[in-house]
């Protein structure tokens, strides 16, 4: 074996690491907020459900409970509602074979005669889980407690309030992912054009993004982007920031109609396959793959519009910002690429919805069982994780997630921008219970925004017009949800025809 992966190297390693522990541990004593069960000679156990998992969970350990075991007489079991394994091991050739079903596993970890303490899971299961009383409000705590949530994102904690729907807090989570808008600064310089700003609409978007396009084939520079990607669909990419922004609905409340012959929707449909035949926006109708994937121009950053230079504007995760500072930071070993120089501000918005258009993605959110055996550990630890301290510390690391708490979200080391960006909208609304239980009686509800698709390219391909369009999706549409009230799990091609399983 190499000396450098050797002996020597084992043992400066594991003192390393070791030492990394002992100041973590140092750190963080004490973090504890009301040490519940370090002063007890009987060890306490906390039991968590997580909605699926496996044998390893050394990940979540380390990131999330190590540290507390060490410091308070607690001994942590994680459970999972299904255990992901099995996933390896299932006959897909069965036909008996039934897909598990998460949330009642869930809930059977949380009424068995050994239930589970604290609930991690989904925006939408704990939705469900908090409509059953079956999770603790942890309001009363909080101001007992005075646990000060007031330097978290608002988003986040709207986020989580949206999950009960009565303005409580069911849970709270230490970390969270955002989008914004990104864009080259280059590109902006170079046209003489003022780049993007907070809070500007969709409409001032797209008027900056027309007057930046430019060039043809492989050296179009594209205005704006819904993402990043090669071989973008219109149809699809402005269904999550666009469309869902406007809250504009497919169907009617009872799944019985289709609403999507509008005014709204035809100003919707108008505008964007105006973009994309006008090239302001990637379509894949309107790129030559080959030419990006040819021998000649690949790159490891060939599928990247934006790292390629191709793009002014995009949005994009916050978690993107490691991979532009990755490329950027090996741009000599990249063929024909200069790092990009960027920038972001918010996402934009509809003037309908003046405020709304964060696209939060709220991180492990804890909850605690209502009828939790040790409730008071448990809160102690959801106060430990979602802590000044553990926020700290959560924020040094080269982590894919933000801290929920404002006041340790900086740059990344070396860089500045304007991270605000990703936290001063508000959230899009989500869905009502009532539409969540819809969906759920009629699984094939998810097939109708599929539908749609095909109608859409006709308006890319001048095949019809957008009214004209529309109306045809809303009839097939309307056959659609005739078909479901008879077979509510009827799967359906894009052409609106059932689909015949097997």
């Amino acid at each position: 074996m190499n000396s450098r992966y050797g002996g020597k190297g084992k043992v400066r390693k594991v003192l390393t690491f070791a030492l990394a522990a002992s100041l973590t541990v140092g750190l963080l004593a004490g973090c504890s907020s009301t040490d519940k069960g370090k002063d007890s000679k009987e060890e306490k156990v906390l039991r968590i459900g997580m909605l699926h998992g496996s044998n390893d969970d050394s990940w979540f350990r380390q990131q999330y409970t190590d540290i507390y075991e060490f410091n308070n007489n607690v001994r942590i079991e994680i459970v999972p509602a299904v255990d992901s394994s099995e996933y390896r091991y299932r006959d897909y050739s069965n036909e008996q074979y039934v897909e598990p079903d998460y949330y009642e596993g869930m809930k059977k970890l949380m009424t068995s005669s050994n239930p589970v303490d604290i609930v991690i899971a989904d925006t939408n299961t704990l939705k469900r889980l908090a409509e059953e009383n079956l999770l603790k409000p942890l309001d009363p705590m909080i101001q007992e407690d005075k646990f000060d949530t007031s330097d978290f994102v608002p988003a986040v904690i709207d986020s989580i309030k949206d999950i009960g729907g009565d303005n409580k807090l069911y849970g709270l989570s230490p970390t969270f992912s955002s989008s914004a808008l990104y864009y080259n600064k280059k590109i902006f310089a170079d046209a003489g054009i003022e780049p993007p700003t907070d809070g500007m609409t969709w409409d001032e978007v797209f008027e900056k993004a027309r007057l930046v396009s430019k060039g043809e084939g492989k050296d179009r520079v594209y205005g704006f982007s819904f993402n990043r990607y090669l071989g973008s669909e219109p149809y699809w990419d402005m269904q999550y920031s666009y469309v869902s922004t406007l809250q504009l609905r497919v169907h009617d409340e009872k799944a019985e109609r289709m609403t999507v012959n509008s005014p709204q929707w035809q100003k919707v449909w108008e505008t964007i396959s105006k973009l994309a035949k006008d090239k302001i926006i990637p379509s894949s109708m309107n790129m030559n793959m080959d030419e990006y994937y040819s021998e000649e121009n690949y790159s490891p950053i060939s599928g990247d519009l934006f790292l390629s230079g191709k793009l002014a504007m995009m949005l994009g995760e916050s978690y993107y910002i490691n991979e532009i500072t990755e490329a950027n930071n090996n741009a000599d070993k990249i063929k024909n690429f200069n790092p990009v120089d960027w920038d972001i501000v918010t996402m934009p918005v509809h003037p309908e919805n003046p405020g709304i258009g964060g696209n939060i993605w709220v991180g492990n959110t804890f909850s605690i069982n209502s009828t939790a055996p040790n409730a008071e550990v448990a809160w102690d630890y959801i106060k430990f994780v979602n802590g000044e301290d553990f926020a700290k510390l959560r924020s040094r690391s080269n982590s894919y997630e933000m801290v929920s708490r404002k006041s340790h979200i900086t740059p990344k080391a070396g860089l500045s921008y304007n991270i605000e960006a990703f936290y001063q909208l508000k959230p899009i609304p989500p869905d009502s219970a009532a539409e969540e239980k819809l969906k759920r009686e009629i699984p094939g509800l998810n097939n109708i925004p599929h539908s749609g698709r095909p109608h859409f390219q006709e308006v890319l391909e001048n095949k019809k017009t957008p009214e004209e369009a529309l109306k045809d999706w809303e009839e097939k549409g309307n056959k659609m949800l005739l078909e479901l009230k008879k077979n509510p799990n009827a799967h359906f091609n894009e052409d609106g025809s059932v689909y015949q399983m097997n």
